[in-house]
């Protein structure tokens, strides 16, 4: 092997690294060797001059994901996990009711749902113009939005206006989204204003399911809205590994896993 080689294979592996942190939120040392056919050892001082570039978080035994707190990906590009997200939105079904309010926050996961949801007689009311339009042809399916200012990346509506409309609503059951989930900070998202609506429409269901899939445990996020005491489902992958689910255990929320 010349020395010349040896840089840009290093290069390629640590970006091997950074792709496997961004689909799945976490690494083992041990087994991120095995995948690319090296030593531990060289992993771990890939992930030494990783953390030190601040693009990962090594915890013991491999890393964590780290993005800054403002990152939020476009929606219409948000296709990692699509499987999962898949698995997630069909086991939401079970927790339609026959009939009455629903609200649906906006979201990629959320936006699996909707595609699958049935036309039945409900009232459904979203912060999400994708979702709207997406549910607007189930003929007994009777969708409303909120109004406001709607934020390009997500298609949600937000601000005053939005907020205004929601404040004299109760909901059956709220299906929300989120960017960042962990049993230390809660539920977190990049925007205040969308911040300000996701908490608005936990505020105001009777019952709220988090559709999350199981990459959202390892991100950080700018702006805390919710706690997970204040959600009653939690429905993730079955991807989601031991430590965050040893978590989960010992709190007083239902944990479903797809």
């Amino acid at each position: 092997m010349s020395t010349e080689s040896t840089p840009m294979l290093a290069a390629e592996r640590q970006q091997r690294l950074l792709e496997e942190l961004r689909t799945f939120g976490r690494i083992s040392a041990a087994g991120a060797a095995e995948k690319l056919g090296t030593s531990t050892e060289t992993i771990r001082k890939d992930l030494i001059l990783l953390e030190n570039r601040g693009l990962l978080r090594r915890v013991h035994g491999g890393a964590l994901h780290l993005a800054p707190m403002t990152f939020e990906a476009d929606v219409t590009t948000r296709s990692n996990n699509a499987e999962e997200k898949e698995r997630i939105a069909v086991a939401a079904l079970d927790h339609l009711p026959a009939r009455g309010a629903v609200v649906i926050d906006a979201g990629s996961t959320t936006q699996a749902f909707v595609d699958r949801f049935p036309n039945r007689p409900l009232r459904v009311y979203t912060n999400a113009l994708a979702i709207a339009s997406t549910l607007a042809s189930r003929s007994q399916v009777k969708v409303s939005t909120f109004g406001g200012h709607v934020r390009p990346v997500t298609t949600a509506q937000v601000g005053p206006m939005a907020l205004r409309a929601i404040e004299p609503m109760d909901f059956d059951i709220a299906f929300v989204g989120t960017n960042a989930i962990s049993v230390e900070r809660g539920l977190a998202t990049p925007d205040e204003d969308e911040a300000a609506m996701k908490a608005a429409l936990i505020e105001h269901a009777e019952r709220t399911v988090l559709l999350a899939d199981h990459t959202k445990f390892a991100q950080r996020s700018l702006v805390t809205y919710a706690q997970i005491s204040d959600l009653d489902v939690i429905i993730t992958g079955r991807e989601l590994d031991a430590t965050h689910r040893a978590q989960l255990a010992d709190l007083d929320v239902e944990v479903e896993f797809a």
